[in-house]
């Protein structure tokens, strides 16, 4: 059972990430946290001292709850076409709503901190989605790629579509487009 103060932590964090994502990481006070809320400074303060702390909060919790956490589903050796589709379907739908989106707090964000906590965090998405190409490829469900090079398109592709739609118009064609190749990058059966 999850004590009162965890309760609070838990409503301050959902209360916090729809800011972060609309407004950014720099325009968001602990006053906006206040009003969103309903906490008094000092209950708000209780939890978190600043935005920044509020801020390395819902990353950690992006990263506990991560539905793309693939290591489980590779341990119980569910099949790496069945990972990737999962995958790609939550990163098309993820494409779609770059109003829930927290790329530009993240990259505000980063301005605060050093760089290695930054490569810590990207560090982690790259190991996770190069052991899922490893095992589709040892599994001859992937083609053999360079590991590396698509690791990094995914990545970096991904995050720039998560900016850039907020930016400028993004068809469902687009975000088709990069899952579609992908898949075909990988699977043995979109030749």
């Amino acid at each position: 059972m999850t004590s009162k103060k965890e309760r609070t932590r838990e409503m301050i964090l959902e209360a916090a990430y729809p800011l972060f994502a609309k407004e950014g990481f720099n325009k968001i006070t602990m006053k906006d946290i206040c009003d969103a809320t309903g906490l008094s400074r000092g209950g708000l303060y209780s939890h978190f001292p600043g935005t920044k702390e509020l801020f390395e909060a819902i990353l950690v919790r992006i990263q506990e709850k991560e539905e793309m956490n693939f290591q489980k589903e590779m341990a119980a050796g569910m099949s790496a076409t069945e990972i990737l589709e999962k995958a790609l379907s939550l990163m098309e739908e993820e494409m779609k709503q770059p109003d829930e989106s927290l790329s530009l707090a993240i990259y505000e964000y980063a301005g605060s901190v050093s760089q290695p906590v930054m490569n810590d965090f990207t560090q982690i998405g790259f190991d996770k989605w190069s052991s899922l190409i490893q095992y589709g490829i040892k599994r001859k469900e992937f083609h053999s790629v360079d590991v590396f090079e698509l690791t990094n398109v995914i990545l970096y592709v991904y995050q720039g579509v998560r900016m850039w739609s907020r930016i400028t118009d993004m068809t469902p064609a687009v975000f088709s487009s990069i899952i579609n190749h992908i898949r075909k990058e990988l699977l043995r059966n979109e030749e």
